[in-house]
């Protein structure tokens, strides 16, 4: 009887703490599992950049096979080639991108340039788009091409420069391809490259 008593009682002791140990080692999960999502919803979320101004772009170009290794040689800026390109010369520009307030077009890579020889406004001007060269408007008109990105078919790549080459308002770039003339005289380069040069 004593020995049936003592086991009883052992076996009650024993269940207790083995249960004491569940509760707490649940309870300590639970913690940790707290701690793991409050530590989640702290951490900020790695958002994709969209298109951005002139305060910054991004940092890593969507068109590689866009974007010229080395700069093109012998470059023309805008405002010569303007006055002597004909409608589907091979031909290279260079120019910095602007020219209105938005210089940038929406749902292709395209955008224009401006001669690098016309002046726009500095930053020190207070000017909060000095892309769009409000102030020489004159000279712009003279000195002003549009590039389309284009692929192996010549045709727009759908998507926006500033996400597919890494560029902003004001870039220099350098373009290559085919010209192409209106009846006005306006000019497009069709480019299946574009060489950004590094802001200095």
């Amino acid at each position: 009887m004593k020995y049936v008593l003592f086991f009883e009682i052992t076996k009650t002791i024993t269940t207790n703490i083995w249960s004491f140990k569940m509760k707490s080692l649940m309870t300590t999960f639970t913690l940790i599992g707290l701690i793991i999502i409050a530590i989640g919803c702290s951490q900020p979320l790695d958002r994709e950049s969209g298109p951005t101004g002139a305060s910054g772009n991004s940092a890593i170009p969507t068109g590689i096979q866009y974007i010229a290794a080395t700069e093109p040689a012998n470059a023309e800026p805008v405002g010569a080639a303007r006055q002597t390109v004909k409608d589907g010369d091979a031909i290279t520009l260079v120019g910095r991108i602007g020219g209105s307030a938005e210089p940038f077009v929406n749902g292709m890579a395209a955008f224009t340039i401006v001669d690098p020889g016309v002046a726009h406004c500095a930053p020190e001007e207070g000017c909060p788009t000095p892309w769009d060269y409000c102030c020489t408007q004159n000279e712009v008109k003279d000195n002003i091409a549009t590039v389309k990105v284009v692929d192996d078919q010549e045709k727009p790549v759908g998507a926006d420069a500033r996400q597919l080459l890494a560029v902003k308002e004001l870039s220099l770039v350098v373009v290559a391809g085919k010209a192409k003339r209106d009846e006005q005289g306006n000019l497009t380069v069709l480019a299946g490259k574009v060489f950004v040069r590094p802001d200095k």
